[in-house]
């Protein structure tokens, strides 16, 4: 397996070759000398690198008018965007994990068209470029968005890699090189027997997206390329396995195929003739026959070799199904504002009922117009109430999650203990996120708000330590509750998450008697009511061995599921911000 520093200087020279072919690199690190060498060496690479903050505006980005060339002269005047630019060359992208979806769309959109379309002048350009994106975000944030790192070929984590080890530094290939080597890979086709072989190991690692065995044969063939080969050999694919699909592994592959096979047939009985025969060859056994190994399995082996040390956390947490990753923040739903938050692309209006004027959207609206408006050369800048363009703002709003707590007598007092230590951490973690929790406790007949949505570290301790356990269930209580409690939420401009921890066997209906059939039939009805809110939720199943009568009301509120037997309190706040993130 190699390291992460060669895999990463490996990946330049895969860039040089083919950087739109191969997506571009996911570099997750944060500011340190590793990272900077890499990317002094990229600039060295002989190609247009173009950096792009990730608060960019759209004409910047796009390409739009020369507004001070275009008032000068009267007539419009193009400025070609940054993508544009990057044609045939790289664009980097720091703190990647903050692009604003509008922004984020745009950069995919233009990367997979391979052009780029300048709205304000209505120009279309080639932009044929890879990106390398930042992704400078801490393990309990979210990082960059899925959608713009599944069309990135390399997963490259340099955290780890120390100042010696950075110096180790590959040689680029030099014009003529670059020239060959491209011109190989033109040549170069893979067998129907290879494609197939990618294609069943990243379906035996668990990964759903057809983009990922496309970019292992498209690195194949570029690593072909480097090492002067016009076919595919299996150290190309095992390469490829290695660095693009072993990264993107979801889960270990299972056996359950060769297990499920059919026994050999015994053999049929020895005939008396044959027995002498028999004899001879038992004392001469024949040589053990050895089948070489499929393609599959070979590449298959090269990407077990490097799989990310933190894979069966991320299955356990349910990382593995997660909802595309935002990269906007993680607080709550967007809202748009007038007055502050993050700046958008301004558009048409009048200033007014607190809206501001954006002087250069409406100084670029003027700019082509003002032939037609002035009559005298010197005359000043004529604008009109249509050339007016106002600003946009979107801020984030505030999320509450929702913790229901299971304290009925078959809640072990085990498990609440460790659910009151999840609930105290990840009020730690959410304070620093400025959210906050709600808990909600249910036993015996009633559901109860025992903390109101707070940020305060004392006031959840005192209401914690003073919960009581013992009781029925009545999880039709705790979801009327609950769904009760995230509409307040909701008409509040506040996002509510909804976290259950129950082991879903209900006894108590929702008037607050027993009755084990009809308070599984209310818990369902407002378990479905939940669904047709739209909130998002996480149900934990606390039960030391689940049953499958919480998975049952999970799938029924659209809930994402996660039974969570002799798990500590650390792993289930992970769960639960895991949750809130996506």
């Amino acid at each position: 397996m190699r390291e992460a520093w060669d895999l990463a200087q490996l990946a330049l020279l895969l860039l040089q070759v083919d950087p739109h072919g191969l997506g571009g690199v996911w570099l997750k690190s944060g500011y340190s000398p590793a990272r900077q060498t890499w990317l002094a060496q990229l600039q060295a690479l002989g190609l247009p690198v173009m950096r792009m903050p990730h608060h960019i505006d759209q004409e910047r980005m796009l390409g739009g008018i020369d507004l001070s060339v275009t008032l000068a002269q009267g007539r419009v005047v193009e400025q070609i965007g940054l993508l544009a630019q990057a044609h045939e060359g790289v664009v980097v992208v720091p703190m990647s994990e903050k692009l604003s979806p509008q922004t984020l769309a745009m950069l995919l959109q233009a990367h997979d068209q391979g052009q780029v379309h300048a709205l304000a002048i209505g120009a279309t350009h080639a932009s044929r470029f890879g990106l390398v994106t930042l992704d400078e975000s801490h393990d309990d944030e979210p990082g960059a968005a899925s959608k713009l790192k599944e069309r990135l070929a390399v997963w490259i984590d340099l955290d780890a890699v120390d100042i010696a080890k950075s110096q180790e530094k590959i040689e680029a290939l030099s014009a003529h090189e670059l020239a060959e080597v491209r011109s190989l890979l033109l040549k170069i086709q893979a067998t129907e027997a290879q494609m197939r072989a990618l294609c069943e190991v990243a379906f035996a690692l668990g990964i759903d997206s057809m983009r990922a065995p496309l970019l292992a044969l498209r690195m194949a063939c570029v690593h072909a390329a480097i090492h002067d080969r016009e076919f595919l050999e299996e150290e190309d694919l095992r390469m490829a396995a290695q660095m693009v699909l072993s990264p993107r592994a979801t889960r270990m592959p299972s056996n359950q195929e060769a297990e499920s096979a059919p026994p050999p047939e015994p053999p049929p009985p020895p005939d008396a003739t044959n027995t002498e025969q028999d004899a001879t060859q038992e004392d001469t056994p024949p040589p053990p026959a050895t089948e070489p190994a499929s393609l599959e399995d070979t590449i298959l082996a090269a990407a077990l070799a490097s799989l990310p040390p933190k894979l069966l956390d991320q299955l356990l947490l349910g990382a593995s199904k997660s909802k595309p990753q935002s990269s906007s923040g993680n607080s709550g739903q967007a809202q748009m504002s007038r007055q502050r938050g993050r700046p958008l692309s301004p558009r048409l209006g009048r200033p007014t009922s607190g809206a501001r004027l954006h002087l250069l959207a409406t100084l670029r609206a003027a700019a082509p117009k003002q032939k037609l408006r002035t009559k005298h050369v010197g005359q000043k800048i004529a604008i009109r109430t249509e050339d007016f363009y106002i600003q946009r703002f979107a801020h984030k709003a505030a999320s509450c999650i929702i913790v229901a707590m299971d304290a009925s007598g078959s809640a072990a007092l085990a498990r609440l203990a460790e659910a009151k230590g999840a609930v105290e951490i990840l009020l730690q973690q959410s304070y620093a996120r400025r959210d906050s929790v709600c808990v909600i406790a249910f036993r015996g007949a009633q559901a109860q708000t025992l903390l109101p949505a707070t940020r305060s570290l004392v006031r959840a301790k005192k209401a914690l330590a003073g919960l009581p356990g013992g009781g029925g269930t009545p999880i039709a209580l705790a979801l009327k509750h609950a769904t009760e409690q995230a509409q307040a939420l909701q008409r509040q401009g506040i996002t509510p998450l909804l976290v259950m921890l129950s082991d879903g066997k209900a006894n108590v209906t929702i008037d607050g008697v027993g009755g084990r059939t009809q308070a599984q039939a209310d818990a369902l009805q407002w378990a479905k009511q939940w669904a047709n809110h739209g909130f998002t939720s996480l149900w934990i199943d606390t039960a030391l061995q689940p049953t499958g009568q919480a998975q049952e009301l999970a799938n029924v509120m659209q809930a994402r599921y996660l039974p969570m037997p002799y798990v500590a309190s650390q792993r289930l706040a992970d769960a639960m911000q895991f949750a809130h993130r996506n």
